[in-house]
């Protein structure tokens, strides 16, 4: 059975770090796409970054290079989203998602079907 849970959300001051983790079961992170996703009240849900296949190939948003970062430990079947130089802007629920890696293309990668989510972990950025 897939499973994907998200864990390490929290209340951060601005300015402050996060290291989120997307820890999955029912499959090999080798054989698929694990993106990072994110949803603030009323806004529509954002591609974050994902990391892709055996390679580990990584893209990036344009909103958030440079501050987040992807990365997966496939012996602990985790993937992570290290969340640096928070604002209140990155005040969301943040969610993993997985889609088999032969299915997963970079042009859109954000827009795409996935087929497993997470419960989503929350994180809120205030002083």
């Amino acid at each position: 059975q897939v499973q994907l849970v998200e864990s390490g959300g929290g209340l951060v001051q601005p300015g402050g770090s996060l290291r989120l983790s997307c820890q999955v079961s029912g499959f090999s992170l080798d054989s698929y796409a694990i993106a990072w996703f994110r949803q603030a009240p009323g806004k529509e849900r954002e591609g974050v970054a994902c990391i892709v296949g055996r390679e580990g190939r990584s893209v990036t948003s344009p909103s958030v290079e440079g501050r987040f970062t992807i990365s997966r430990d496939n012996a602990k079947n985790t993937v992570f989203l290290q969340v640096n130089g928070l604002t209140p802007e990155d005040t969301a629920v943040y969610y993993c998602a997985a889609v088999p890696a032969t299915s997963w293309r970079v042009g859109g990668w954000w827009r795409r079907t996935y087929d497993h989510w997470g419960q989503g972990t929350q994180v809120t950025v205030s002083s």
